[in-house]
């Protein structure tokens, strides 16, 4: 007996969700993800035996407990980019796979006119074409800003349908898709058919969520071709000629490498012969100085520190430039106590009746003259003229 159609895809997304929450690279997420592509798979197939949807019905012709059945391609292209793949080749046949599904899924969303305008003028640019950096930026925010509030739109009419008090808050969008399924419709306390009020609000989450699964569609798209032109410029593998010639070669070279085995005991050292009777060298060996003090020389020279030690020590090095001139002494707090040049000729003018002091007031008196002579040719303030106050 055939499994309901409703219940088959509930059953899909069930092992969809489970997987969605797991590491994809485990082998108990690869079966789960298995598992829901063959129900998933079969229920693509039963929805176009069919033809569930036709081209010549509108939105309006179309139930809320089939309309649901539109996010089909959309959950086939999910699971066929959580499969795991062991070569470039694999992943490849998986993307285009996804890719047919998810252009399958914009096809009747558009035809059926199921995304207001706006949006759908908003998500068919691509942010990877902007070139402006400032423009792509702009695009991404207006983007997320619109899934968001999609998002915002859809957990509203869940508490108006008051599925949060009777489900748990969903954890993926497989579980947002499974509570719209006819079988979770139905409310706990009775079995009569759902009024018109929990009809419309029904296919108003279902409407929500395809425009945001519309959204979810073009960005896996864009990422998609760009992860397709990275797999695309890859290197081909090497082929198994390829690789047994590269390890061949390997092996010659390790052998012409390969260190031979260890002689007997003799030779010269004790170590076994240097050579053998063609002339090859059987083991490594070092030339050393025949007498015994040019070996101790070398062995002392072994161990010595890699920079110039210091040839004098620092008051050996004042003193040679001190006698070389290169030192200037005086100055200092000794200089405070000497006399300046002007106290000193005053103070020697002062010794009267001596011929130094006659001299020494001489000079003095010339001294005056030139400086009383300078400031008449020199105003006060001539000289500043970088810095004038």
């Amino acid at each position: 007996m055939d499994v309901p159609l409703s219940a088959l895809f509930n059953r899909a997304l069930s092992a969809a969700a489970r997987a969605a929450n797991l590491p994809t690279i485990q082998d108990d997420t690869q079966q789960l993800v298995q598992s829901a592509l063959s129900d998933i798979r079969i229920v693509h197939s039963r929805i176009a035996s069919l033809s569930l949807f036709s081209p010549n019905e509108t939105l309006a012709d179309i139930s809320s407990r089939d309309l649901v059945f539109l996010f089909v391609p959309f959950v086939v292209a999910e699971l066929e980019n959580r499969a795991r793949t062991t070569s470039p080749q694999g992943r490849i046949e998986h993307i285009g796979r996804a890719q047919a599904y998810l252009r399958e899924f914009l096809s009747q969303l558009e035809t059926y006119e199921v995304v207001p305008v706006r949006e759908k003028a908003l998500y068919e640019q691509r942010a990877s074409s902007v070139a402006d950096p400032a423009k792509r930026r702009e695009l991404k925010i207006k983007q997320y800003q619109k899934e968001k509030e999609l998002r915002v739109k859809i957990e509203a009419v869940r508490k108006a349908r008051r599925q949060s008090l009777q489900e748990e808050n969903p954890s993926s969008d497989f579980e947002l898709i499974a509570s719209l399924l006819p079988s979770s419709t139905v409310n706990d306390s009775t079995d009569e058919e759902e009024d018109s009020e929990t009809e419309d609000l029904l296919r108003e989450s279902i409407l929500l969520l395809l425009v945001l699964m519309y959204t979810q569609a073009h960005n896996q798209l864009e990422s998609m071709d760009q992860e397709l032109e990275l797999l695309r410029s890859m290197p081909p593998p090497p082929s198994l000629i390829e690789e047994d010639a590269r390890s061949s070669k390997g092996k010659e070279k390790d052998d012409m490498w390969k260190l031979d085995a260890p002689m007997p005991s003799g030779g010269p050292d004790g170590r076994g012969p240097l050579m053998d009777d063609s002339g090859k060298l059987l083991r490594p060996f070092t030339i050393l100085p025949a007498g015994a003090a040019d070996r101790a020389r070398l062995q002392a020279e072994v161990f010595q520190p890699d920079h110039r030690l210091p040839t004098m020590s620092i008051d050996e090095y004042l003193e040679i430039e001190q006698q070389r001139g290169n030192i200037i002494t005086g100055g200092g707090p000794q200089s405070q106590s000497k006399l300046t040049t002007s106290e000193q000729l005053q103070l020697d003018s002062e010794m009267d009746g001596t011929i130094f002091a006659e001299q020494r007031t001489e000079e003095k008196r010339q001294k005056d003259e030139n400086w009383a002579r300078y400031t008449d040719t020199h105003p006060k303030g001539a000289g500043n003229t970088m810095n004038r106050g």
